[in-house]
Parts: C-alpha cells; structure tokens; sequence
C-alpha cells in the first residue's frame, strides 16, 4: 500500500494546531497519522475531523517519550511496515530532530522547512537566498521526507471515518544517547515559531523592561513577543526571543514589529508572514517598505493605546 504518514505533535492532550496544517497540505492522500507513545484516543476525534484515515499509534520497548533516537526508529519501523511513499511532518524543534534521524536510517533525502508540498508530483517550495526566493525542487526519492513551516498552510476541516492501528515497533534503543533530566520552559508562553500572531521589539523598545508593555499587548490577542537581533545584541532580551537569519523563522498570520528597523536579515526570518503591520517613528524605516499597514509613531504611545482598544 502507498500511503502518507505525518508525524503528530501532541501538547497538553490536543493536537498541535501546526500538525492539523501539516495534515491539510497532504490534502487528497491517505492519510496515516502517526503518534508516539500518547494515548491516541484522546486525539481521535480531532484528527479524523482533518483527514485522517488511520491513527498509527506507534510504541516500542524503552522510553519512547525521551529518546529522539529511539522515536526516530521506530517511525521509519512504521514507515516499512506500512510502505509509506511520503512522511510530513512539522520544521518544530521535534521535527528538526527526528526528520533528520529518519531520513539517515531510511537513506532518503530531507527537505525542511518547506512553504508547500505537492506529494503527487513529489515537489516541494522552499525559501531561498534569505527570503529573497522561492524554489520549487523535484525530489527523486522512495519515500518523500519533507517539514513544513508552522502556518504556512492553513488548517482545513476534512472529515474522515478514522480508526486507530496498534503499531509496537521492532526496535531497541541504540544506547547513543542518555538522557540526565528533562527541563520544561516555566509559564505558558506561547512559541514563537508556532504562534499564529508575533509581536516584536526592535532596538527601539529601549530596556528589557519595556518588553512588559509588548507583553501585554500579546496577551490580548495571543501572541508570542519576538525581539530583532538589535534589540537582542543590546541585552534587551535572550537569543531564544530572536526573529531573523541568526534567529528564529517564524510565519505567523499577523506579524506586528515595534520600532523594528527592517534590516534585510530580519526580513528573512519572518518574510512568509500574511500581513505584517509596522510601527517606526522614522518614516523612511526599511520595514515600511516591506509592510502591509505601516503606522509613523511613537510605540510607547501607539502600543498602550493598541493594547487599551483591544
């Protein structure tokens, strides 16, 4: 059989709102869902809402939740058992660290982070030269490994009569890597990488304490607050906030830059956003170049008044 399996992100229970996207770009296939571990009943409703013909809960001996090595062996296990011809997945932190796995073991090409797939004629569209380009690259391959960027594809209802396959995969755990101690980020931030709305800061915001005003705003629309490479370099905020070339690519349905100058590598990180709103007191700011809506102002006015409406 020929089938297309993506790789399910779970978090708190709920399906990943970035998987459902990753389930809607394989649109038109039969569609094998793979989760790892999880109790996958929790997760059946939503995923056969968005297409899933076939749950593969995938288990195996060991602690499968922990080792990227062993998870990884065990979905290209499933990916044999079940003859997949293609396996999508997420450009998460996940999805960087089992797609890699995965396609050594199967001896496959990888494409990631990718903006669009079309798994009929084995194509992918990629972002190239910082943003400036796409590609559109043919991949010659047995079976199609390919992620894609968070909200590049909007998620689409497409109910499915599903049911749930048992899969215990025929691995062990290669012993490479130990895992010491698991350490979760505190509180509920959002990620940036996933986050359907980023608000950032650039050199402008000042202080790492007028991040807090940022903050606010975001918390009002749910978004995740993002920082330029200037503002991080400046000490305002960590690296892990970062959006730009030596940062974070995010794609988020609104981007929203406060006192971002616009810089070409900036631009890269965040280009495939679908509307992006400047505010700069300098109107000749590069970034009103590249904007949607731009807003000549002060964003320790125009940001509190933002926040107060919303």
């Amino acid at each position: 059989m020929a089938g297309t399996g993506i790789l399910i992100e779970i978090e708190n229970n709920m399906v990943k709102e970035a998987s459902l996207g990753v389930m809607t770009a394989a649109k038109g296939q039969e569609k094998y869902a793979l989760v790892l571990g999880q109790e996958a009943s929790s997760v059946k409703e939503k995923l056969g809402e968005y297409g899933a013909a076939h749950i593969l809960h995938i288990t195996a001996p060991g602690n499968l939740s922990a080792n990227p090595d062993l998870q990884a062996l065990a979905v290209a296990d499933a990916v044999k058992e079940y003859q997949l011809d293609t396996l999508l997945g997420t450009a998460s932190a996940m999805g960087k660290d089992m797609f890699a796995r995965i396609a050594a073991i199967l001896e496959e090409p990888l494409v990631s982070d990718c903006v669009a797939v079309n798994i009929k004629d084995r194509t992918v569209k990629k972002s190239h030269f910082s943003g400036k380009t796409f590609a559109t690259l043919k991949i010659n391959c047995s079976c199609l490994l390919c992620t894609l960027r968070p909200n590049s594809t909007e998620p689409e209802p497409s109910p499915t009569a599903c049911d749930i396959i048992e899969f215990e995969a025929r691995v062990a755990d290669p012993g490479l890597i130990k895992i010491v101690e698991t350490r979760k980020a505190g509180g509920a931030r959002l990620d940036l990488t996933e986050a359907p709305i980023v608000i950032t800061g650039g050199r402008a915001i000042k202080s790492a304490e007028n991040y807090k005003m940022l903050e606010a705003c975001a918390q009002k629309i749910g978004a995740a607050v993002g920082a330029s490479r200037a503002a991080v370099d400046a000490g305002y905020a960590p690296h892990s906030m970062q959006v730009g070339q030596t940062g974070k690519t995010v794609s988020p349905k609104l981007y929203i830059a406060c006192g971002v100058s616009g810089a070409v590598q900036h631009f890269a990180g965040m280009k495939t956003s679908k509307v992006i709103v400047a505010i700069n007191e300098d109107k000749d700011a590069p970034i009103f170049s590249k904007c949607d809506y731009g807003i000549i102002g002060d964003i320790f006015k125009i940001i509190p008044a933002l926040t107060e409406k919303l």
